[in-house]
């Protein structure tokens, strides 16, 4: 399940999409918008900057900007930053697996088995999915055209 931390997150790097490149945005216009709490907010971008996804700038002028194009920021790297890997259990996990303590024979796990299947669709979607597409949607409100662009 999406943390509210990933939830905020994501809300947080689309409306960062949506402001005109060269542009800065204010965590509190940000968390305003949004319904984030600000305090949240802040280590959210934090992370989030840490890892390269936004520039911060202080002063005059200041606020958080994209680092890079959001046809360029795939939606299941924001999730993997804040809320880790994709997987549902640390088995079926590609970047942090570790084998199950109660397991015999992974290889014929049902439940590892069925996680990895959840795992690689829900990869599919999030990792083939940019956060200008998650623009789009928030100013269409069409999934099927998004998703077709």
């Amino acid at each position: 399940m999406l943390t509210r931390k990933a939830k905020y997150g994501l809300k947080a790097m689309v409306h960062l999409a949506g402001i005109e490149p060269g542009r800065t945005a204010l965590v509190t216009d940000i968390a305003s918008a949004n319904q984030i709490p600000k305090k949240f907010l802040d280590a959210i971008l934090a992370e989030l900057r840490n890892a390269g996804f936004v520039h911060s700038k202080k002063g005059k002028g200041g606020g958080y900007t994209l680092a890079r194009a959001a046809e360029q920021i795939p939606v299941g790297n924001i999730i993997r930053v804040l809320d880790g890997p994709l997987a549902p259990i640390q088995c079926a996990s590609k970047t942090v697996y570790r084998r199950c303590d109660d397991c015999r024979d992974e290889t014929k796990c049902a439940v590892r088995l069925v996680m990895l299947e959840a795992r690689e669709a829900i990869a599919n979607v999030l990792d083939t999915r940019t956060l200008a597409q998650m623009r789009a949607l928030a100013e269409t409100g069409d999934a099927e055209l998004v998703i077709e662009a």
